[in-house]
């Protein structure tokens, strides 16, 4: 049983690998997204992004080099990444509960990387982290189910997500048997003798499961935070820089959407080249315009 559960837990691990690189060459290779133009960009220079400026302040900022704030744009991330700066910011409620998870989530993984080292220390620290994911994914999922406009568009399984941490979390705490250092080192040289009680082997096969789920919901947020900062929200890089770039936009010309904005013209058979140079507004009376 014991072969059974390292088996299992590996192939959780390698899962979680191959979906996080699946999900990401998914990403990359999407089409460039259009510019957001939204300001402050952190890899800015410092004295402009203190107020929101840009480098196309600069006079003929196209025939001049582009130099990044890379200092500028760690604070940033690490703001977002440690403290969940934008959620606190601007929904402070579900900030509330989110942080508590996510803090969660990191003190897990701080516990994994003691148990590997054996630092005594990690017993304590898987524990808190349970109870933090437990507090969590509690006030998350009285928080969904009590907001109006949040339950609105609430799915099924973003309470079957939130239920399945609480779930792991509580068998983990309640599980009585060989610590995370014992577990870590027996899992580390596939010692099969280690004696795990019933309810830890459950805790652990739930955990590992939860690991090699993630990847594949939108829960994967972590992988698509890059690209939705640093692509999209952040992408300032002028086309000049990226020798790839013309070819691919050339290309996307040719795309026909189907949108269902009939002003658009968007009807599967115009291509996008003819679509933009068209004015959407051209074909609605000019009653219809100012109404």
């Amino acid at each position: 049983m014991t072969t059974l559960l390292y088996g299992f837990i590996y192939l959780s691990l390698i899962t979680f690998l191959i979906a996080c690189v699946v999900r990401a060459v998914r990403y990359a290779r999407l089409p460039v997204n259009l510019r957001w133009e939204l300001y402050p960009v952190p890899h800015e220079d410092a004295r402009r992004a203190g107020y929101g400026g840009s480098y196309f302040e600069n006079l003929d900022w196209w025939t001049k080099p582009t130099h990044a704030n890379r200092l500028g744009e760690l604070k940033a991330m690490a703001a977002e990444i440690l403290f969940l700066h934008a959620m606190y910011r601007h929904n402070r409620k579900l900030w509330l509960w989110s942080y508590p998870f996510h803090l969660g989530l990191y003190v897990l993984i701080a516990t994994a990387v003691a148990a590997a080292a054996a630092l005594p220390i990690a017993p304590l620290a898987g524990i808190l982290g349970c109870v933090l994911v437990m507090a969590g994914t509690a006030g998350l999922l009285v928080h969904r189910i009590g907001d109006r406009e949040l339950r609105n568009y609430s799915a099924p399984m973003d309470y079957f997500n939130l239920c399945f941490f609480f779930a792991t979390a509580a068998c983990l705490v309640l599980a009585h048997g060989p610590g995370p250092v014992e577990v870590a080192r027996a899992l580390l040289t596939f010692n099969t003798g280690l004696s795990i009680p019933a309810l830890e082997a459950v805790a652990m096969a739930m955990a590992a499961l939860l690991i090699a789920y993630i990847p594949m919901t939108h829960m994967a947020h972590f992988i698509g935070k890059y690209f939705a900062w640093h692509a999209i929200r952040w992408g300032d890089q002028p086309s000049r820089d990226d020798r790839s770039a013309a070819g691919r936009l050339a290309g996307y010309l040719a795309f026909k959407p189907s949108w269902s904005a009939t002003h658009i013209g968007a009807d599967g058979a115009t291509p996008w080249s003819e679509i933009v140079t068209k004015n959407p507004t051209a074909s609605i009376p000019e009653g219809a315009k100012s109404k």
